[in-house]
């Protein structure tokens, strides 16, 4: 690949996972290898308190799930459009903003780009989702100004934005023979968004696409949500979550909800935290629980309870088979099972809100449910199991198209379709 003044950069900087894809003007987008062969890695940065030097995706996780010293950084995206962006961390002994920290991650992506082309790539189109955050438009744009700073900061001298569902239907667009009305349903990390859009061949080509688009939705939901929902029906339990206590109270929920959100996780190891969870334990009657606990917080275990939990739903989803998280880092031979039936009642709500805002999309498009040509997939949330049969029971009939799930997005984006930021 040999990149030139028209050519553009596409980035999904993703909730969980990231991708990059390379076009030239008139060409197919090809994604860029990040990690080995491997076209998406972890949105994940680790600052090595050892070598002090930072590392990202799956070397970031390895590191830290090593026991190396260190701070992992996972959901970036999340803060997005939160107050926390601006707010500072201590890394290394020294406070680094979380605009910072994202701002390190995209620079890391747009030098591995530089390394693949040959030279730095001056134009990116970055994914977004239809809402950064939900019913609240001043934070939505204030998150997309956030990105755009850290691209910009990052030496991207071209910034702009493309919605993640518009990017997947300009890649599937590829494939098609003909004219075909599609709902796009990308299920990300953070947020599930969707798109009904016409599509075809002969319209490839248009530069102006916005009367295709026949209707977007939603909601901040994805498989960030589903991992916390599990973590905290299945595995904090274990570690006192509505536990009864002596006088017939339940022990304090707070502690187990941030200890079952990946980024919120950090700050249950500061010393006044720590305390807090300290005092908890006039709040149990089985004082076993309250030791796992801070042992979790004392020795700092709360992202690998959440990585195997990750882990479980993915092998559950796929074998479609029960399986258990492995938590024997807490204690000898500890484990919390985890089973398609547990998937599914947990999971229930979470899905059926997804779904009805794929329905709004559809019916915002004029659109009945028969009319669609096809359900097109995308996002690596949307492999769940339990969350495709949601959808084949709102959508009977209408085929399910399982795209690339990991790299769909960044292939359309970098068709360079974006808006200008």
């Amino acid at each position: 690949m040999h990149p030139d003044s028209h050519g553009t950069l596409g980035i999904d900087f993703g909730t969980s996972n990231s991708a990059m894809s390379w076009a030239a003007p008139d060409g197919l987008s090809r994604l860029i290898p990040l990690e080995g062969d491997a076209v998406s890695m972890p949105t994940a940065v680790f600052f090595n308190s050892e070598d002090h030097r930072t590392h990202f995706g799956r070397d970031a996780v390895a590191q830290y799930l090593a026991g190396t010293e260190g701070r992992l950084m996972r959901s970036l995206k999340s803060l997005l459009g939160s107050p926390l962006i601006h707010e500072s961390t201590e890394v290394n002994h020294r406070p680094v903003s979380f605009l910072e920290i994202v701002t390190t991650f995209v620079a890391e992506l747009r030098e591995r780009a530089t390394r693949t082309l040959g030279s730095a790539p001056r134009r990116v189109v970055m994914g977004r989702p239809v809402h950064f955050v939900d019913d609240d438009p001043a934070r939505d744009a204030a998150a997309q100004q956030s990105l755009l700073e850290a691209a910009q900061a990052a030496g991207f001298r071209e910034v702009s934005f493309q919605l993640e569902p518009i990017a997947a239907a300009l890649d599937h667009e590829r494939r098609l023979a003909r004219e075909s009305l599609v709902l796009i349903v990308d299920i990300g990390g953070g947020t599930s968004d969707f798109t009904v859009v016409r599509l075809g061949p002969d319209r490839i080509a248009r530069p102006d696409r916005a009367d295709d688009v026949l209707a977007t939705t939603g909601v901040h939901i994805g498989g960030t949500d589903f991992d916390h929902r599990l973590s905290l029906e299945q595995v904090m339990p274990l570690l006192g979550y509505r536990h009864l206590g002596p006088q017939g109270r339940e022990v304090p929920s707070r502690t187990f909800f941030d200890l079952s959100t990946w980024h919120l996780i950090q700050w249950l190891y500061l010393p006044k935290a720590v305390s807090q969870a300290q005092s908890l334990r006039v709040n149990y009657s089985d004082v076993r629980l309250h030791e796992r606990l801070m042992r979790v917080l004392r020795e700092r275990h709360g992202h690998h309870i959440a990585h195997e939990v990750e882990q479980a739903k993915i092998r559950c989803s796929m074998t479609d088979a029960d399986t258990s998280v492995d938590l024997s880092i807490v204690e000898a031979a500890l484990t919390a099972p985890l089973g398609t039936a547990a998937l599914r009642e947990h999971l229930g709500g979470l899905l059926d809100r997804t779904v009805v805002c794929a329905q709004e999309c559809v019916q915002g498009a004029g659109l009945r449910n028969d009319q669609l040509d096809a359900v097109y997939l995308t996002g690596g949330s949307s492999a769940l199991r339990p969350f495709q049969q949601t959808l084949r029971d709102a959508f009977p009939g209408v085929p399910l198209i399982e795209g690339d799930l990991f790299g769909g997005v960044a292939s359309g984006l970098a068709y360079g379709t974006g808006r200008s930021a």
